[in-house]
């Protein structure tokens, strides 16, 4: 399961819309390593003066891993953190997540991360099963 789903949060999705802000809270809590790695990455794009962040550091378990690709497999979650954050996100092998100010998708700095190419280049044997 991806989430754990508060039961008033459940009760209230039964009976119809939920409040995007009671989404992103049960997302920080079931997936405590993926949300918090977005938000570093989301700081120090905005302490720096880089066109993106991206982070090259492995999960430090296949627990942490699972938490990273659920969250950015999903588009419910993924488009809720791009919102709550006000970035966009890419993914690129098992754990190389990179923020984007949101005026730069499609840019120059982004394209290139999101490129065939790109992807080519950041493969290594480690990440064939990842």
């Amino acid at each position: 399961m991806s989430l754990d789903v508060p039961p008033k949060l459940l009760a209230e999705a039964e009976r119809g819309p939920i409040r995007e802000e009671d989404f992103v809270e049960t997302v920080r809590v079931s997936l405590p390593y993926a949300y918090n790695l977005i938000a570093g990455l989301v700081r120090e794009l905005r302490e720096g003066e880089r066109e993106f962040a991206d982070n090259h550091t492995p999960p430090p378990s296949e627990k942490e891993r699972g938490q990273l690709l659920r969250a950015l497999s999903s588009d419910a979650i993924r488009g809720s953190l791009e919102r709550h954050f006000g970035v966009g996100l890419a993914f690129m092998n098992c754990h190389r997540v990179a923020v984007f100010p949101l005026q730069s998708l499609g840019g120059e700095a982004h394209t290139r991360f999101t490129s065939q190419r790109s992807q080519i280049l950041n493969q290594s044997p480690e990440f064939r099963d990842c």
